[in-house]
Formats: C-alpha cells, structure tokens, sequence
C-alpha cells in the first residue's frame, strides 16, 4: 500500500527542502521501501536539489514535445503509449529512489484524450512505490489537476511572519477538501525562538494545527543545516499519519 506525502505552500517556503528532509528520514526508518518522488512545482525546483536538469516531464510527454530515448515501439494502444512515455521519463537519483517531474499541469475540464489516460497511468506509477513525496505548486488543488490520489498527509510550509501564516490559511482553505480529514498541518519554517508564541497565537486564531517549528537552519557558509530540520522533523513525524 501505498504512503503519500504532499508539501504545499507559497514559492520559497521551504517545501523542497522539507520533501528531501521527509525522503531521508523515510529511508533511515524504512531502509527497504522504495520512494518516488513526484515535482509538481513548476520551478522543478526539487529536480534541480538532485543535480539533475532535465526537459523530460509529464508536460511534456502530453504536449508531444518530449525527446525519447529509444525509438516508440509499435503496435501499443494509446494507454500503454503514455505508460511507456512514463517509464521514459523517470530519474533514478538513489538506491530505490526515483524522481518524476510534472512542471505545467492541464485544467480537469480539458477535453484532451490525454489527460485522462496520463492520470491513469500516474495512478499506476504511484502505486508502485511505498512511498510517493509531493513537492507541490502552491495547493493541492493544483497537485489534483495533475492526478486525484489520497493524499494521507499533507504539509502546508509557511515562513514565520504573520502575512505568511494569513497565506497558510488560505493553502490550508483551498486545500481542505483534497486532504484526509484531520491530517493536514503546518510547519513554521525559519522560526525566530522571540517570535515563537506569536506564532502559535496567530495559528491557533487562523485555526492552523502547527505539527513543527524549525529555527533558521542556514549555516555560517550560507549552506542548508539538514541536521537541524531532521531532528525537528523526526519529532513531529510520530504525529503524522503515516507509517511509523
């Protein structure tokens, strides 16, 4: 069965850096699970974390601009065209670790054959792996124009300003109805330990259930402190719901 998570929130949050935190913690705690990363930010921000730039998306494949590698075997039906066109595309960035970027994302109402028959096949795709970690464009409206799957939980990645935590809850507003009831929570990124009941003041009258708290993790050579995010994280993990 199949554990999906989903990072959400406003474009330089953090939510790449939580989707790579979620992976390595998955790893250590279940070091024989496999895990597929899914980028659905159009900056393919989380792409670019792996050292990897590529062209080759889902968008792509839709759109009939993508470069395969080997010449498109015949006789498929178009469902196993797009299955095929998937396989294509996937990143191998780790041992039982793999990457798929999504980058544009077409409208539910678009008439287009291909639209379903590439959200079937993502479906597949997903359900191959024990672990399935979304980097999201904004919501998760936007996640499910690309593929409708349960999302078991979703983490909405805010700064620590008031106007940001105002933001959250329009993510969490637009997001709701997409969510496992009850499992979609906050973490407070870049956290100034002065400002820290403020804060949770302000989430608690926005009605946001903040699951973590991260001081600045940016070291003296301007580099990310993953260890300062992981301990935080592995903490807050045992309220998620997800297998622990």
């Amino acid at each position: 069965m199949t554990s999906t998570i989903a990072l959400i929130g406003k474009s330089g949050s953090g939510k790449t850096t939580f989707a790579r935190v979620f992976g390595d913690l998955i790893k250590k705690k279940f070091p024989n699970s496999s895990i597929l990363f899914v980028d659905n930010d159009l900056s393919l921000e989380l792409t670019d974390s792996f050292g990897v730039k590529t062209r080759n998306t889902i968008y792509g494949i839709k759109s009939g601009k993508h470069e395969y590698k080997t010449g498109i075997p015949n006789g498929m039906t178009k469902q196993e065209f797009i299955e095929w066109a998937l396989e294509d595309i996937i990143i191998n960035v780790d041992e039982n670790v793999d990457l798929v970027a999504s980058w544009f994302v077409t409208p539910k109402d678009c008439i287009c054959p291909s639209t379903k028959l590439m959200r079937d096949s993502l479906v597949k795709l997903i359900e191959r792996y024990d672990f399935v970690i979304f980097d999201c464009e904004y919501d998760l409206k936007y996640l499910n124009l690309l593929v409708d799957y349960p999302i078991d939980e979703t983490i909405i990645v805010s700064l620590c300003s008031k106007s940001s935590l105002f933001l959250a809850s329009k993510i969490a507003e637009s997001s709701r109805k997409y969510a496992v009831e009850g499992q979609l929570g906050v973490v407070v990124n870049k956290v100034e330990k002065e400002k820290l009941k403020e804060i949770n003041d302000i989430a608690k009258s926005l009605e946001l259930d903040i699951v973590a708290c991260v001081e600045n993790y940016i070291n003296e050579f301007g580099g990310i402190d993953y260890n300062k995010i992981k301990d935080v994280v592995e903490v807050s993990y045992s309220r998620m719901n997800l297998p622990q």
